[in-house]
């Protein structure tokens, strides 16, 4: 990744295999990228709650992680509340965490507003 881009401007690469496994060093490098998000399951994911007004709003971006998910072709794991949105990023085709994972973060911190 070009770091000159900012991450919610990057695009998702397709990864496989562990060599494209971030270290912890770069995790820690990149953490500071996505406020808001925290590691999970020993540093092998990113875990965000986002917290809505309503159900209509808590849908609304739902539908529209979807879409972005769809179009980066990587996708979260998601945990759908009446008035919030748990949303899990791990890429599990390395084993852990990849760039990707730090990409898509900072597009669903934006679609959040």
């Amino acid at each position: 990744m070009n770091d000159l881009v900012p991450l919610a401007q990057a695009h998702c690469i397709a990864r496989r295999g562990s060599e494209h496994r971030l270290p912890e060093a770069r995790i820690r490098e990149l953490l500071p990228d996505v406020p808001g998000w925290e590691l999970a399951e020993e540093g092998k994911a990113l875990v965000r709650s986002f917290a809505f007004k309503d159900y209509y709003r808590t849908m609304s971006f739902v539908n529209a992680l979807a879409h972005m998910a769809n179009r980066e072709d990587h996708h979260p794991d998601l945990s759908v509340h009446y008035d919030r949105c748990v949303v899990r990023y791990s890429t599990h085709d390395v084993g852990g965490l990849s760039e990707n994972d730090f990409i898509c973060a900072a597009r669903a911190s934006a679609l959040a507003g």
